[in-house]
């Protein structure tokens, strides 16, 4: 791809090489990116069902049961995209 394609699409500079890029390191710049990702979404999973369970039991004063079911369903959540993720590259 020479620069006036890349211009006449509006693209920006790193879109213009990532297109022009073999499919290769396309693919494992893709991968990179979903799995660098993956600790992210595990955290944020954990916390959301951590800071729920806090949630609800100050609204119920059921300490400390909802928080550790809330604790446990977000860390289920953390594996579940663990496997997803697993399953995913077994795919490829």
């Amino acid at each position: 791809m020479t620069n006036n394609e890349a211009q006449r699409r509006n693209w920006t500079f790193y879109e213009a090489i990532f297109f022009a890029m073999k499919k290769g390191p396309r693919r494992a710049i893709v991968e990179l990116a979903y799995y660098s990702s993956l600790g992210f979404s595990i955290a944020l999973s954990i916390f959301i069902g951590l800071f729920a369970g806090v949630y609800l039991d100050r609204q119920f004063n059921t300490n400390p049961w909802l928080t550790m079911i809330g604790l446990g369903l977000g860390i289920a959540a953390g594996y579940k995209n663990i496997a997803l993720a697993v399953k995913k590259s077994r795919k490829l």
